[in-house]
């Protein structure tokens, strides 16, 4: 980033990534930002780019992909730096960036609110799409076992990722030491993150989704966003054409019974959902049970998908 950079800025104050990069990070850089205060408005979003020419975005992918499908041509041909975060980020944005904004690259990243939020991201010249990149320069990462007493695991093995650094905070008001996300590792204290990566060699990370995320099936531990990733990259990769409407065209949730539900927009049907986890190769177990035709998927202030709402709704 440098002084002839300008921003594009959508993103709430409530949001972490938006609070960050969105306020704290042009202040720092001293860069002109061009403010917009709906995330959700792709086209009002693609004309302010083509008016100001910013040359850099942060935002999620929901949002992200709403303004690419609203921009006209050369309507984002001034942004040559694209940050994505706070969801994975499909293969059909990546597309869409490089065709939109030839001369840009996309970077994906990953964090939490808990950790000022991020905690990797992929450089420019260095991207691997599909992964979250590697840590900050001033951010210790560790990927353990996931259950009993933390150990490394193996490169490129999926486990539970720690975060240690000045970016770590101290903990919640008015929760219990014993009941605070730290754990004791390898002599240091460690930010229990909750969430699955794999780590290359060289570092580079991979998400592989929130242990809360997983299901358990005749005793066998289930992901969700696996099974919602292979029918994302089947029937679309999550951008809603049919219907029309901005946000994911899938999510995956499970029901109290623990069958999995698939939430849909599309028109498909059990037995197509099933036949492209078959063809994925993942377990027979993998099985969608039912599925439920939606006007829209919900979606969080923060562009993530509300499964909250759709775990309530499970019927």
């Amino acid at each position: 980033i440098t002084s002839h950079d300008s921003m594009l800025s959508m993103l709430p104050p409530f949001h972490s990534l938006g609070l960050t990069g969105n306020i704290a990070l042009p202040l720092a850089f001293g860069l002109p930002a061009v403010y917009y205060a709906n995330p959700t408005e792709g086209a009002r979003l693609a004309a302010l780019t083509r008016r100001w020419k910013p040359t850099i975005t942060v935002a999620p992918p929901t949002f992200l992909d709403g303004m690419l499908r609203k921009a006209r041509p050369g309507d984002l041909a001034s942004l040559r730096l694209g940050f994505v975060g706070a969801e994975k980020c499909p293969d059909s944005v990546y597309a869409a960036f490089a065709e939109a904004a030839p001369g840009g690259v996309l970077c994906e990243g990953y964090g939490v609110t808990e950790c000022s939020p991020v905690i990797s991201v992929n450089r420019p010249g260095s991207v691997l799409p599909g992964t979250i990149g590697q840590p900050l320069p001033s951010v210790r990462v560790a990927v353990v076992s996931a259950e009993g007493e933390p150990r490394r695991v193996a490169p490129g093995e999926t486990g539970m990722l720690l975060v240690s650094g000045p970016n770590v905070f101290g903990g919640y008001l008015g929760v219990d030491a014993d009941k605070q996300p730290f754990v004791a590792f390898e002599g240091m204290e460690w930010y229990r993150t909750g969430d699955l990566v794999s780590e290359a060699a060289d570092g580079c990370l991979t998400f592989r989704g929130r242990l809360k995320r997983f299901v358990k099936v005749g005793g066998e531990m289930i992901s969700l966003p696996q099974i919602e990733s292979v029918l994302a990259a089947a029937f679309g990769e999550g951008r809603s054409e049919e219907s029309g409407e901005q946000g994911p065209a899938l999510a995956v949730e499970s029901g109290e019974d623990g069958t999995i539900v698939l939430f849909t927009t599309l028109d498909i049907t059990r037995e197509e959902a099933n036949a492209a986890l078959r063809a994925a190769r993942l377990s027979g177990l993998s099985a969608v049970a039912r599925v439920q035709k939606l006007a829209s998927i919900p979606v969080l202030g923060t562009g993530k998908t509300d499964y909250k709402a759709l775990k309530a709704s499970c019927v």
